[in-house]
This record gives C-alpha cells, structure tokens and sequence, in this order.
C-alpha cells in the first residue's frame, strides 16, 4: 500500500514504520505500481466534448470525485448543489426529465443511506437518465462506519432499473463513463478516485456492460471477483503461481445486470472451488448473487466460499492494517485461496 510514513517515528512490529492517520485515505495502489490520475474526471470531459447533454452535479465533493476536472474544462455545466445530497438526486432527476445526462457525484454511503429513497422514487421509478458515481466505495476509507459504505451494493442490486457497475482500475473507469451514457437509464457506478492503479491494459481487456471476462484461468481455484478485488485476485494469483497453485480471474464489473452465463460456464469445470471476491459485506452483494446463481443452474462447485466484508461495523484506521485485519489485501487473499485450494472447509471469510 502506498501511504504516508511518520519521519523518525517508532518502528512498529516486524520492524514496519509507524503509519499515520494520513494512511486512512491512503491509496490503494502498491508501492510502484503504475497509476492513472482522476480517470474519471478525464473520462467526463472526454465525453462531454461530445455530448452537450452531460452536466456534472455534486453535493460539496467535486475535488473529492474528481468531478473538479470537469468543473474546470465545462464550468457552465457545473452544478454545484453543496451539502445537500437530497436535492442533488432530486435536481439531477428534473433535469433528466428536460432532456439532459446528468453525472451526479458524492460519497458512496451518502447515496447509498441518505439519499436512498429520493434516488429510488425520483430516479429509479421514473427511469430517469441520471448517471450516479460515488467515492469510497467498501473499504476505501478509514474513518469508520460513517464513511464506509460497506452495504452499497446490496441496495442498489435491489433498485428496480438500477445498472450497478464496480470497476476494477483507471483502465476500465475510462471505458465505464461512455458506456454509462450509452445507456439509457438509471446507473450506478463505485468510484476510484485521485490516483488509480492500472492493471486491466495488460491483459487486453475491454469494458462491455453486463459482461463478465474471464482474466486468466488456471485448474486450482476459481475467482470470481469485482471492484478493486479483481487487483487483489490477480496479485494473489501471481504469489501463488510460485507455490504451484494455479488460479482463475473470472472479473464481474457489472453487478445488476450480472452476466450468468459466463459465470455458470466458469464454475462448471469440476475439481476447482469457486471463490467470490468483493469489496463489500458478505451479505447481498457479488458473492450472494454468484451462490443463487449457480443454484438455479444446477451447478455444484467442488466448494463455495466468500472473501468479503464482515456484517459489521468496520473498524477506523489505516487502510492497509484494515485490509489485512479483514482478509482483504492480495496476502490475505492468497492465503485463503491457498487453504481453500488445498481441500479446506466451505464458508464465508
């Protein structure tokens, strides 16, 4: 993880430097890992160059979304709502009504908690054409329950003519935003923000809405993954390679509508346990959407398990402990697929 190190501090156990609370916004790229500034905000202006209909919106968080590289290239198309996530979705779902493609910005629990009920009857019940993308997403933040939204998409999965994408890096963010506006309709979108890892440009791959791809395979295990978490399967899958554990990418950006056709094909191969990973509780997202599907299938893997958030409220702290504390950094899941692969015991992580 990169983060912010205290100077002359301490050293902590196993001789790591002291992190400080700065590490609680910290990036989620490793150290050297090659990174994309504000995708987003870059994709948007790309877009809006194009489509005179694209407005931006935020409630009070345009540097926080990236959202402040378009206010700079399109300042009449602006709109900046301050700390009023209600109005923001209720403006965005008006100006949807006239004709125009809003993108409305903020932070992931705000959308998803305050504001639920105005999205869902102003936007989702109209059919309204407002693009909704929010920062923080899952364990992205530190600063505790308040600003983790750990239950995001298991609320918006059951929002009727809601699409629901979480993007893995900077690559695909890029291809998400002119997808989201091919779409006629209400989307919802996780945002990676500031600086963004880059991962997918290497294994080719191209953005398709509502399609699952399968990264790599491999006859040991099977993951099947979304957000950030396909980073950290495709990490652990390169740190088990040395121990002789092949392992499967199947990366699954579109959470509603999900691609079950390839994810029943992926887990129809026998001998292989099928793993879900993702940045969110255990409860109602990716890996419950995954387990009904291959029920309805028929489809019986070798063994089911799921590396997730816990039904909790999470801990406030630096990200990369919290990534380690709950199983969700690329060591952690490379020792859980390792036990998994080896014959371990079906469940939840």
């Amino acid at each position: 993880m990169s983060t912010h190190i205290r100077k002359n501090a301490p050293a902590a156990a196993a001789g790591k430097p002291r992190l400080t609370t700065s590490a609680m916004i910290a990036s989620i790229a490793a150290e050297g890992q090659r990174t994309k500034p504000a995708p987003f905000g870059h994709a948007l202006v790309a877009l809006a160059r194009e489509n005179e209909r694209v407005l931006g919106m935020t409630a009070d968080l345009g540097k926080y979304t990236d959202l402040h590289i378009f206010a700079q290239a399109f300042p009449e198309r602006f709109h900046q709502m301050g700390m009023a996530e209600q109005l923001l979705f209720g403006a965005a779902s008006g100006l949807a009504s006239e004709g125009f493609m809003p993108f409305a910005t903020t932070y992931a629990v705000f959308a998803s908690r305050r504001a639920y009920d105005f999205i869902h009857q102003t936007i989702a019940e109209e059919n309204r054409n407002v693009k909704i993308v929010c920062a923080l997403p899952g364990l992205t933040s530190g600063y505790g329950p308040s600003h983790q939204a750990a239950e995001d998409l298991a609320l918006f999965r059951a929002m009727p003519n809601m699409v629901v994408i979480d993007p893995c890096d900077a690559h695909e963010i890029e291809q998400v935003v002119p997808a989201m506006a091919r779409h006629d309709g209400p989307a919802y979108m996780r945002l990676l923000r500031g600086q963004v890892p880059l991962v997918l440009d290497e294994y080719g791959y191209t953005f398709e809405l509502g399609k699952a791809k399968l990264l790599r395979d491999g006859p040991d295990a099977l993951v099947i993954s979304s957000g950030l978490m396909t980073m950290r399967a495709l990490e652990a899958a390169d740190l088990l390679r040395k121990d002789k554990v092949e392992v499967a990418v199947l990366h699954v950006p579109t959470i509603k509508p999900l691609d079950e056709a390839a994810i029943v094909a992926a887990a129809r191969k026998t001998g292989r346990p099928v793993i879900v990973a993702e940045n969110h509780t255990v409860i109602g997202g990716l890996g419950e959407a995954v387990a009904a599907t291959l029920l309805r299938a028929g489809v019986a893997p070798a063994a089911f398990h799921q590396i997730g958030l816990p039904d909790a409220f999470l801990d406030a702290g630096a990200l990369p402990t919290l990534h380690d504390r709950y199983g969700i950094s690329a060591e952690k899941v490379a020792g859980s697929i390792k036990a998994w692969s080896d014959g371990g015991a079906g469940g939840a992580a």
